[in-house]
C-alpha cells in the first residue's frame, strides 16, 4: 500500500473530483434485467404498471356462457388462483408464444417450444434433446472453453458448470463420449466454417457467453456459422442460449433474420417478467425438429416428464411407445395454434404478464429491429464514453467482439496495487451504488445513490462492474450508469483510503451539519426594516392596535423592534436585524422623507403604497397577495421585474377572509328576505305564518350561476364556498388552469365575457396584471367592461374585493340603469390628505355612482382581507421570516417578477390548504408516518372496491359486493377526504417550476 503521505494526497485528489456532488441517476437504477422488463422507473410507475396489467388482463380474458355471452372479466386473482388448464389459460399461453413469435420475427416454419425452467437448467433440457450418444457420428461444438482447462481461467463459473454438464452427461450415458464434444480454444468464439467442417461438428452449442462475459459474436464468424449450417441444413445444425441476444445482435437487420430461421434460439423468460412460475422457450429449425424425433425413438437417457418436449403419441405406453414433438408444447405460427398442452406447473399468469411486457415494450422502444439498434447505439454510446476515461475500460479489448447487451468493465487505478484494498473499494462503491450507502470512519454516513442495483461481476469473470445495457435502456440512461460508475468508486475509494489512514493513527474529525443554506450576511452589520402597516388589528389595553406577538415573534428569532423611525444606525448593535414599527406613514412625502436615502434595508407593508423613489435595497414584503402598491424601483415596480432587490408577499394568508367576506355581501342580498321588517313584524305580533308566508317569495343560492374571475388563492376560495352553497360555479382563468377547474366540478370559460353570459353573481378576483410603462396603465384595467355586464343575468350582483380600477365606472352606470346588476359590492383603497381632505385612490371613481344608485351600492375601504386580526399577524409573521431568509441567505419565498442576481427563489409558501398543492404538501404528510399510512390503505381499500365491483357484470354478484361493501366505502371515503385536506392536497398542483 502507498504511504501516509500519498494516500493523504490522493484523499484530497478524490475528495477535489467529486465536490460537486453525485452525478444525476438513471431513470431506473435495475441493471440486471433480460431483453423485457416493465420499465418502470420508480416504485410508484410500478404500482400503476400493476393496475394497467389488471385492466389489461380483465379486458383480453372474458367469461362467456354456453352461448357466448359475455359475463365479464376474469380478474388477476382469478387467474392466479385457477387451474394452468383449459379456458382462458389455453388462451393465454397460445397468446404468449404468438407475441414471442412475432415480435422477435422468428420465420413461420418454425415452431417455438415452451418448458419448465429457466437459465441453465432450461438450456440444458434444451441441448437434451438435440443430443443423442447413441449417434456415434454426432459431434458437438461448445462455444466456451474446457472445463479446468488452462484457456477456461477467465471464462467464469455458470459456463464452466453448463460445459461440465455435457461432459457429465456424455461420461454417463451409456454410449457417450466425452471425446465427441469439441470446446473452444477462445471464450465465446465460432470457428470458420471449414474448421467446424474438419471438426466432423454437426451440432453447435452457444452457451450465452454475453451473458457473464459481455462478448459478442463478430458479424464475420455468424456468417461463417450460417455458412457452415448451409454446407449440409439437414445434418447440421445450432443452438444458442440467446438470454442476452435476444434484442442486441449486432449484424445487421438481414443477417439477424437468417440467424433465427436457420438457428434454434432459447429464451428463459422466469426474470424477464417477474412471473411466479420460471419457464423457456426455444424456437426451432424443421431439421432440428425431425432430428428430436429420431432422438426420442432412440433415447439415450431419461428426460423427466415435465421437461419434455416430444410426448408419447400413445399415452398408454409411456415407455415404450413412439414419441413426437407433434404433439408436444409447440406453438405452430402458420395454424396460431398449440400442437400440445402443458402441463399444470406453469403460471398462466406468468405467461400474460410475459404478452403484456412484449406489447409495453413494443410501445416504449418499438420492433426488435428498433431495439438491436438501440442495443448497437448504446454500446457505442459506452465505446465513446469509455474513450474519455481514464478510470474505466473494457474487459472485451476487441470493439465488435463487444456484447450489445451486456457490459463488462474493470478499473484501472494506478494509486490502487494491492488486490485486496481494489476489491474492498468496489464492494464499497456497490454499496454506494444501491441504496445502503457507506458509512465513513467518522461516522458520517453517505446516502446510497441507488443508482445501479446488480452490477456484479459473474464468478470467476475478468471485471469489475457487469450491467445490461441493451436497447431496452435509453441512451441517456447508459451515459448517467457510467458517469455513476466513476463517482461510486471514486467515493468508495476515498472511504476505504480515510479507513488504511485512520488504522495508523490519522483523525478524522466529523464535520459540521448544514442545512443546506449557507450565511451571506455580515455578521457584524445591523440590518433595518421598516415596517410600514398595521401588525395587528385587535386593540390592546392601551386602545392602539395591539402589535405585541409580532414584537416578540422577532425579539424570538433575535431581531430587534423599536416603535418608530430609525435614529442613529451607528446606535444599532451589529449583527441583528432591526424593524422600526411606523404604521402612520401614508403620504409621498412622508414615505419619501424617510426612505429615499436607503435609511432601510428592507420594508413590510401590507395596504400603504410605496412611491417608485422609496429605496430598500435588500428586499420588500406585502402581507397580502397584490403587490400593486409595492412601486419602489428596487425591485423594479409591482411586478418585480429588473431591480437589484427582490419583491415577495405572503399569498393565501388572507384568502379565506377575502371569500367569507364576499359570500357575506352576497348574502346580504340573495336569498332577498327581509329579515328585519320580519323581526319587527314577530315581535309585534303582526305575522301569521299560515296567512302572510305567500307575500314574501325569496330565491336561494342553490341553482343560481357564480362567475368567478381569477382561478388564484381568492378566486378558488370563493368558487370552493359557493359550490358548498349549491351555486354552479363558473370560471374564467387562462387555458392551463382548465383541467383543474373542471376537476373541481366547476364550469371552465376562457374569457370574462363567456363566464359571465347569464350569470346570477359576478365575483372579480384578477388582479391588476402588468404594468405598461408606455401608458402608465395595468393590463386588467377595466377587465369588467359593456360586453362583461351586458352578458350577466338581469339583476345580478357584482362583487370586486380586488381592486377598484378592474370595472369599467361607465359600464358599471349603464349595467345599473338596464337593470343588468342590481347590487354591488366593491372593497378598494381610498386616502384622504389631512390637510385638506382631498380624496384619493381607485374608489373616488365610485363614490358619484352611489348617490345617484342609493341602496344599489356597497363601497368599502379595502378592508375585506383585513378584519381578521389572527390573519395579519400570520401574515405578518411569515414576513419577517421572509426578511431574515433574504437578509441572511439571500433565499427568496414568494417571489414576484424576476429573481434578483445573487438570490435563490425557494419557491412558493402558502397556509395549508389553501391555493395550489405543492411538493412540500405531499412532503410534510410524507413525514407523518401514521397518517401516510392510514391514506395508503384507505387508498387501497377504495380502489379495491371499485376494482372488484367494474371487474363484475353479473348484476346479482354485483348488488351483492355493493351491499357487502358499502357502509365501509362510505367511511374509507370520507377518511380519504378528511387527510387530503388537512395536507392540503386536495387541490390543483402547482406547476413544478413554480416550487
Amino acid at each position: 500500500m502507498s504511504t501516509i503521505a500519498e494516500m493523504k494526497e490522493q484523499l484530497d485528489r478524490e475528495r477535489n473530483i467529486t465536490r460537486s456532488g453525485p452525478p444525476k441517476a438513471p431513470s431506473n437504477p435495475f441493471f440486471g434485467v433480460g431483453p423485457i422488463t416493465d420499465a418502470t422507473i420508480d416504485e410508484v410507475a410500478g404500482r400503476l404498471r400493476r393496475v394497467e396489467f389488471d385492466a389489461w388482463l380483465e379486458a383480453n380474458y372474458r367469461k362467456l356462457d354456453d352461448k357466448g355471452n359475455d359475463l365479464g372479466p376474469f380478474t388477476t386473482a382469478e387467474i392466479g388462483r385457477s387451474m394452468h388448464r383449459g379456458y382462458p389459460a389455453d388462451k393465454i399461453l397460445t397468446d404468449m408464444m404468438r407475441s414471442i413469435h412475432q415480435y422477435f420475427e422468428f420465420p413461420k416454419q418454425n415452431p417455438m417450444a415452451v418448458g419448465l425452467g429457466g437459465g441453465h437448467s432450461g438450456f440444458t433440457v434444451a441441448v437434451l434433446h438435440l443430443m443423442n450418444p447413441n449417434d456415434a457420428k454426432q459431434r458437438v461444438y461448445v462455444d466456451t472453453t474446457k472445463p479446468e482447462a488452462a484457456e477456461s481461467d477467465g471464462a467464469g463459473f455458470f459456463r464452466q458448470s453448463w460445459a461440465t454438464q455435457v461432459l457429465e452427461l456424455q461420461k454417463f450415458a451409456k454410449n457417450g463420449s466425452a471425446d465427441r464434444v469439441q470446446f473452444a480454444t477462445v471464450e465465446g468464439s465460432i470457428p470458420a466454417a471449414a474448421e467446424l467442417e474438419a471438426l466432423g461438428t454437426t451440432l453447435f452449442v452457444g452457451v450465452g457467453h454475453e451473458t457473464t462475459g459481455a462478448n459478442s459474436y463478430s458479424r464475420s464468424e455468424v456468417e461463417e456459422l450460417l455458412k457452415w449450417l448451409d454446407g449440409d441444413p439437414e445434418n447440421r445444425h445450432a443452438v444458442f442460449d440467446a438470454t442476452s441476444m435476444l434484442g442486441a445482435m449486432p449484424w445487421g437487420e438481414d443477417l439477424v433474420r437468417e440467424v433465427l430461421a436457420k438457428c434454434c434460439v432459447f429464451m428463459p423468460f422466469q426474470k424477464a417478467i417477474g412471473g411466479i412460475s420460471g419457464y423457456f422457450v426455444i424456437s426451432f429449425t424443421p431439421q432440428a425438429l425431425k432430428l428430436i424425433e429420431d432422438n426420442l425413438n432412440d433415447p439415450a437417457w431419461a428426460i423427466p416428464r415435465q421437461l419434455k418436449l416430444a410426448p408419447p403419441v400413445d399415452a398408454k405406453l409411456p415407455i415404450s411407445g413412439k414419441r413426437s414433438w407433434a404433439i408436444g408444447p409447440f406453438y405452430d405460427a402458420g395454424q396460431h395454434r398449440m400442437l400440445g398442452g402443458v402441463i399444470n406447473t406453469y403460471s398462466a399468469l406468468a405467461f400474460a404478464e410475459t404478452t403484456f411486457g412484449l406489447l409495453q415494450t413494443a410501445k416504449r422502444v418499438g420492433s426488435a429491429s428498433d431495439m438491436n439498434r438501440r442495443s448497437v447505439e448504446n454500446r457505442r454510446v459506452i465505446s465513446d464514453w469509455i474513450d474519455n476515461s481514464s478510470l474505466l475500460s473494457f474487459t472485451v479489448k476487441e470493439p465488435e467482439k463487444r456484447g450489445a447487451a451486456v457490459v463488462l468493465l474493470k478499473v484501472n487505478d494506478p494509486d490502487i496495487a494491492d488486490k485486496q484494498i481494489h476489491a474492498r473499494i468496489i464492494a464499497r462503491s456497490k454499496q454506494l451504488l444501491g441504496y445502503e450507502g457507506i458509512t465513513h470512519v467518522n461516522g458520517e454516513h453517505e446516502k446510497g445513490l441507488d443508482a445501479a442495483r446488480y452490477v456484479n461481476a459473474f464468478p470467476g469473470m475478468p471485471g469489475d462492474y457487469r450491467a445490461w445495457i441493451g436497447g431496452i435502456r435509453d441512451a441517456e440512461d447508459i451515459r448517467l450508469l457510467l458517469d455513476n460508475l466513476a463517482y461510486a468508486y471514486r467515493r468508495a475509494k476515498i472511504a476505504v483510503l480515510e479507513e488504511e489512514l485512520a488504522a495508523q493513527g490519522e483523525r478524522f474529525d466529523r464535520a459540521a451539519s448544514a442545512d443546506g443554506l449557507a450565511r451571506k450576511d455580515d455578521p457584524k452589520r445591523a440590518y433595518t426594516v421598516l415596517i410600514a402597516d398595521l401588525l395587528g388589528l385587535r386593540m390592546g389595553k392601551d386602545g392602539s392596535p395591539d402589535c405585541s406577538e409580532i414584537a416578540a415573534y422577532i425579539r424570538k428569532k433575535g431581531g430587534e423592534f423599536h416603535f418608530g423611525p430609525l435614529q442613529d444606525r451607528s446606535a444599532l448593535e451589529g449583527g441583528r436585524i432591526h424593524f422600526f414599527y411606523q404604521p402612520g406613514l401614508s403620504t409621498e412625502a412622508e414615505l419619501l422623507g424617510c426612505t429615499a436615502q436607503e435609511e432601510y434595508d428592507a420594508l413590510i407593508t401590507a395596504a400603504t403604497f410605496i412611491p417608485r423613489q422609496s429605496v430598500f435595497p435588500l428586499g420588500g414584503v406585502r402581507i397580502g397577495a397584490g403587490t400593486g402598491n409595492m412601486g419602489s424601483a428596487s425591485w423594479g415596480g409591482p411586478d418585480g421585474v429588473g431591480g437589484v432587490a427582490p419583491l415577495m408577499n405572503t399569498p393565501g394568508i388572507n384568502s379565506r377572509a377575502t371569500a367569507q367576506m364576499v359570500m357575506k355581501a352576497l348574502i346580504k342580498v340573495v336569498p332577498n328576505l327581509p329579515v328585519d321588517e320580519l323581526h319587527g313584524r314577530t315581535v309585534a305580533g303582526n305575522f301569521d305564518t299560515g296567512r302572510d308566508l305567500k307575500d314574501f317569495p325569496t330565491a336561494k343560492l342553490e341553482g343560481q350561476k357564480l362567475a368567478v374571475l381569477g382561478y388564484g388563492n381568492i378566486g378558488r376560495e370563493v368558487a370552493k364556498l359557493a359550490k358548498a352553497f349549491g351555486m354552479r360555479v363558473c370560471v374564467y382563468a387562462r387555458e392551463a388552469h382548465r383541467d383543474w377547474i373542471e376537476a373541481e366540478g366547476f364550469e371552465y370559460a376562457d374569457s370574462p365575457v363567456k363566464a359571465a353570459i347569464d350569470a346570477n353573481v359576478l365575483s372579480v378576483h384578477v388582479g391588476l396584471g402588468r404594468l405598461d410603462a408606455s401608458t402608465g396603465k395595468f393590463s386588467n384595467a377595466g377587465l369588467v367592461n359593456h360586453e362583461v355586464l351586458s352578458g350577466l343575468a338581469d339583476g345580478a350582483v357584482l362583487i370586486n374585493y380586488d381592486r377598484g380600477e378592474l370595472v369599467d365606472i361607465d359600464a358599471l352606470d349603464a349595467a345599473f340603469v338596464a337593470g343588468k346588476v342590481s347590487y354591488a359590492s366593491i372593497d378598494a383603497d381610498i386616502f384622504s390628505n389631512a390637510d385638506n381632505g382631498t380624496l384619493r385612490g381607485p374608489l373616488v371613481p365610485y363614490l358619484p355612482l352611489s348617490e345617484r344608485f342609493p341602496g344599489k351600492l356597497e363601497l368599502l375601504p379595502h378592508v375585506a382581507a383585513d378584519t381578521d386580526h389572527p390573519t395579519r399577524v400570520a401574515g405578518a409573521k411569515q414576513a419577517v421570516d421572509q426578511i431574515y431568509d433574504a437578509i441572511q441567505f439571500k433565499a427568496v419565498r414568494n417571489l414576484k417578477g424576476t429573481l434578483p442576481e445573487g438570490y435563490v427563489d425557494l419557491g412558493p409558501t402558502v397556509p395549508v390548504g389553501i391555493g395550489q398543492s405543492t411538493s412540500a404538501n405531499l412532503r410534510a404528510l410524507a413525514d407523518q408516518a401514521d397518517e401516510l399510512k392510514a391514506l395508503r390503505q384507505l387508498s387501497e381499500r377504495i380502489a379495491a372496491v371499485v376494482g372488484g365491483i367494474d371487474a363484475t357484470s353479473d348484476p346479482e354478484r354485483r348488488a351483492a359486493l355493493i351491499i357487502r361493501y358499502r357502509s365501509d366505502f362510505a367511511l374509507d371515503l370520507l377518511k380519504h377526504r378528511r387527510i387530503l385536506d388537512e395536507a392540503g392536497l386536495f387541490a390543483p398542483a402547482a406547476k413544478a417550476s413554480a416550487e
